[in-house]
């Protein structure tokens, strides 16, 4: 929830001014309205608090149905909230489409999902966005890349850099190698050819 305590003239202008810092539609803020008065009573102002509370999982859900519905494609979607995380599970008929050439398109998706949703939150929201099952597929083949490389670093000595890969991709190898004793990972470059480096850990 997002609060914003204003002092204006009119109503009219604390609106205005909390659409323009929160970002968002009016329809998606509350107004507390008290009216002030100078000492001599002439001089008007009101304070306004402004309160964003929007239930993010229920509006992501409403975005990607009206999405679906605007393309013209019937899709049954399934949410999943885990801590601080939001899971969308779609499944449709144009799956290809929609997930795109090395999951390009689903990238796409999953992006304006996350930025349009984070508007509404103090908190970075995660917010993870699987089209017929391509995000759990690429999961089980990263974590066995991270198995493999993972044991051939550690055999070598010698560190592996892995091709760019997204922070949500990274991350899967991050958590899978964590616990292991004999390497490191670490995030290098710049976005978007930001990848990840397997090392061997120093005794």
């Amino acid at each position: 929830m997002k609060r914003l305590n204003i002092e204006a003239k009119t109503l009219e202008e604390a609106k205005k001014e909390a659409i323009e810092t929160f970002r968002v539609n009016e329809k998606f803020i509350t107004f507390n309205v008290e009216e002030k008065k100078s000492l001599l009573g002439f001089k008007r102002t009101v304070n306004v608090e402004a309160v964003l509370d929007v239930d993010i999982v229920e509006l992501g859900l409403k975005t990607l149905e009206d999405l679906f519905k605007n393309m013209g494609v019937d899709a049954t979607i399934q949410v999943k909230t885990e801590n601080n995380e939001v899971y969308y599970t779609i499944d449709t008929d144009e799956n290809p489409v929609l997930i795109g050439k090395n999951g390009k398109t689903l990238e796409s998706i999953q992006f304006y999902l996350r930025n349009l949703l984070n508007l509404f939150t103090e908190e970075h929201a995660m917010i993870v966005v699987d089209i017929g099952g391509y995000r759990a597929n690429r999961k089980k083949q990263l974590e066995i890349l991270a198995t493999k490389t993972a044991k051939e670093v550690a055999r070598t000595k010698v560190e592996v850099r892995l091709s760019p890969m997204n922070a949500y991709e990274r991350r899967i190898i991050h958590t899978k190698l964590s616990e292991w004793r004999d390497v490191v990972t670490k995030s290098e470059g710049e976005a978007p050819r930001r990848y990840l480096v397997i090392r061997p850990k120093r005794k």
